[in-house]
């Protein structure tokens, strides 16, 4: 490790560094993790990120934890949880595996229960990590107006270009789910689910500052591609941006992850938010149920099939989709739909 620049952990807003461990060959389906070494000192750490009480017979702490993470802080055979409570000399318990509550850490000394918290915090972290996302923050493009426009440039494509290599309907939007992805989430049960839906509503004050109150008139033209090579696409995106050609779009995205990542729910992928409304994907040619949200999606891209973009993009690189005024962002949750089509919504906020 760089002692320099240490490896970083986001806990709740707080940054964290992690110590280098040893560590054993790990597999998910068996929840085995080798936590700390012998030599590590158990009151080396210190948490105030949660209130330790005092209590009779020592002290406690609780801490809200998903109960689809309880394996990993239990470990195979429970090897995880008695090696957290050796090493930190307290005493952990959690609530039966599917039921949510809280993991209760008990322990003779206030340093040896933060120790055991920031450890099983850590743990929490580090496996939050390899959980599918299930909401996004999302810009609705599924206007009236755009999806029409949409279904005429895939009935153009399909006419003018279906002889081009692996160009086929299936790998076309779904023109009620249109959209712009600000940034993921995994939200791993009801009560994170509400405090996305409050940190969202934080963020109504300033989306308003940013767009005087009133809606944004945005305009959908052009297309562009993904990767390097046109005759080998994966992702064809068309480009959203104000009629007034400001960057408050880009301002209120970036603003938004900003807000998210600081509150320990959603990870930073990039400096900037790269907005694009996509409206081919080979991810759709297998599983059209798959959302696009600038990852990879379950298909490895080894399994993805590309196609020859090049007549599209030299036919239709200048396409009007249309114009419309977006006046919201969504907590959109992934595999759902709502009455109109779209994504159902968690939460929501208004820009007037």
């Amino acid at each position: 490790m760089d002692v320099l620049r240490p490896t970083l952990i986001n806990i709740n807003g707080r940054m964290y560094r992690r110590n280098t461990i040893k560590e054993e060959h790990y597999e998910e389906e068996d929840c085995s993790f080798m936590g700390p070494t012998e030599s590590e000192d158990a009151t080396d750490e210190t948490c105030d990120t949660h209130f330790i009480e005092q209590t009779d017979k020592g002290y406690r702490c609780a801490i809200d934890v998903p109960s689809v993470l309880y394996k990993y802080i239990i470990g195979k055979k429970g090897e995880t949880r008695k090696r957290l409570e050796f090493d930190t000399k307290t005493s952990i318990s959690i609530p039966k595996q599917g039921v949510e509550g809280q993991i209760v850490i008990t322990g003779s000394y206030k340093s040896a229960v933060s120790s055991a918290v920031t450890r099983v915090e850590v743990l929490v972290e580090n496996f939050r990590k390899k959980q599918p996302f299930t909401h996004f923050l999302s810009f609705p493009l599924n206007d009236s107006k755009i999806q029409e426009g949409f279904l005429t440039f895939k009935d153009e494509v399909l006419q003018q270009c279906s002889q081009d290599h692996r160009v086929e309907g299936s790998i076309f939007q779904n023109p009620a789910k249109l959209h712009l992805t600000v940034g993921t989430l995994a939200l791993l049960n009801g009560t994170e689910v509400r405090k996305a839906c409050e940190h969202l509503q934080e963020c109504e004050r300033f989306i308003r500052d940013i767009t005087g109150g009133k809606p944004l008139q945005l305009e959908v033209t052009g297309i562009e591609y993904m990767n390097d090579d046109p005759a080998m696409v994966d992702v064809l995106y068309a480009k959203v941006n104000i009629k007034d050609r400001s960057d408050k779009l880009q301002v209120i995205a970036d603003r938004l992850v900003e807000h998210f990542v600081s509150t320990g729910l959603m990870t930073r992928e990039w400096d900037r938010v790269k907005l694009h409304g996509t409206v081919m994907n080979t991810l759709f040619r297998k599983d059209s149920t798959v959302e696009d949200t600038g990852g990879t999606g379950r298909q490895a891209t080894s399994e993805r099939e590309a196609f020859d973009a090049r007549n599209i993009l030299k036919k239709f690189g200048a396409y009007c989709f249309g114009g419309f005024e977006l006046n919201t962002v969504l907590l959109s949750q992934r595999y759902s739909t709502d009455s109109t089509g779209y994504y159902s919504s968690a939460g929501s906020i208004n820009f007037s």
